[in-house]
């Protein structure tokens, strides 16, 4: 009977460790699929990005010099007017009368003139041979010169009236484009209400934009870092970039640099000269400024897509030599359209994961499908802005930089 149940168990137990031997291996991890992009140390042109606004080179107020009843306004508001242009007279009669009184009273300065030369011709032979006294000699003298100054104080009456007239006749000192009327046809024109107009020349255009001390500060210090390199001559160029979105056709240049901050905003005033020659540009509009000629020397750009968010930060994927997913945190810099700068943690003749990172672990095998082709710097979508600063006077510093 013993035997009988020793038998059954033996033959169960040789079973179990026969599937045990049976059982297979566990399978290998797969490689993951990815692209890689190999990063490349390389000098990154940057483009400082500003806030501006347009101002005319000459906003010209056109006043009344002269006081009297405003008869014409000679011209289109809002149209563009010449040099020398005919724009409001005032009424010319009142002013006429005056310098006709005045060229009468010079003719009669002159007449007394011609009186005083004669008598002083007849008294110097007289006075000569002792026939009339010094003091007649002296007072014909006397005469002559007083009425040869009355004349030149007639002829400068009649210059005064002459202008007085012609300042009837208000006309544009400068070609550019008109304002507004501020007062009707009709009204008085005095001291106290002499604005008639403006005109603002349009060629070419001033654009204003502001720099604060932090962005200075900001700026000084990666210029010393080597991180941030200004063009050798200083010259910047501008671009306009319009309210659609549109780059304006014509490049510009900085021209003026404010010496102090305004204590009320804390910014320094910086100042460009922009080409307008179709009067596309108007004075006050608001556009966005792009400064370009700094470069970022030795910069390390991957494509945007290869960066990671989480929430101990950025990281990105780099495959090492035994082709296996590392994590590597990094600190990235400005977007260069479709491009991020990585500021800290990358270095040139590195493989960055581009596409398939999301599947990947730190540690995971890859098997490396191909290389992502990257964007062309400075296409794809508008830069991210970061703190920087102005450039010394003369060249511009800015808010925020794009590489470009």
């Amino acid at each position: 009977m013993k035997l009988v149940l020793v038998i059954p168990l033996a033959a169960a137990a040789l079973g179990m460790a026969a599937c045990k031997k049976a059982a297979p291996p566990p399978a290998a991890q797969q490689a993951v699929p990815v692209q890689v992009f190999k990063t490349t140390a390389q000098d990154l042109p940057v483009t400082f990005d500003f806030v501006g606004q347009t101002e005319s080179d000459q906003a010209v107020d056109i006043r009344a010099r002269v006081a009297g009843f405003l008869i014409k306004r000679n011209y289109t508001e809002g149209a563009v007017v010449k040099a020398d242009q005919l724009l409001f007279e005032i009424d010319h009669k009142p002013f006429q009368a005056q310098l006709d009184a005045a060229r009468a009273q010079l003719a009669q300065q002159k007449a007394r003139l011609e009186v005083a030369r004669a008598n002083l011709a007849r008294v110097k032979p007289l006075a000569a041979r002792n026939a009339l006294s010094q003091k007649d000699l002296d007072d014909a003298n006397g005469n002559f010169h007083e009425a040869a100054a009355g004349v030149e104080q007639a002829q400068a009456e009649v210059k005064t009236q002459e202008l007085n007239l012609s300042y009837t006749y208000v006309r544009s000192p400068v070609e550019g484009v008109s304002s507004f009327a501020a007062l009707p046809v009709g009204a008085y024109v005095s001291t106290t209400n002499s604005l008639l107009t403006t005109v603002s020349t349009l060629q070419p255009m001033r654009i204003n934009f502001s720099i604060s001390e932090p962005q200075t500060l900001a700026f000084r210090a990666q210029q010393q870092a080597r991180t941030l390199v200004a063009p050798d001559d200083r010259h910047y160029t501008v671009t306009v970039i319009m309210a659609d979105g549109a780059e304006y056709p014509h490049k510009g240049r900085i021209t003026f640099s404010e010496a102090t901050y305004n204590q009320h905003t804390g910014t320094y005033l910086v100042r460009a000269l922009m080409p307008n020659p179709d009067g596309a540009l108007r004075p006050g509009q608001f556009v966005r400024v792009l400064v370009s000629g700094a470069s970022r020397p030795g910069a390390i750009v991957v494509p945007q897509r290869a960066v990671m968010h989480g929430p101990k930060g950025d990281l990105v994927f780099v495959v090492n030599q035994d082709s296996k997913a590392e994590a590597r945190p990094v600190m990235v810099g400005e977007l260069s359209g479709s491009m991020w700068r990585i500021a800290k943690g990358l270095q040139g003749n590195e493989t960055v994961v581009v596409d398939g990172a999301g599947k990947l672990s730190a540690g995971a095998p890859v098997r490396v499908t191909g290389q992502a082709p990257p964007a062309a710097v400075g296409e794809g979508s508008r830069p991210a802005t970061v703190p920087v600063s102005a450039p010394p006077p003369g060249a511009p510093a800015a808010p925020a930089t794009r590489a470009s």
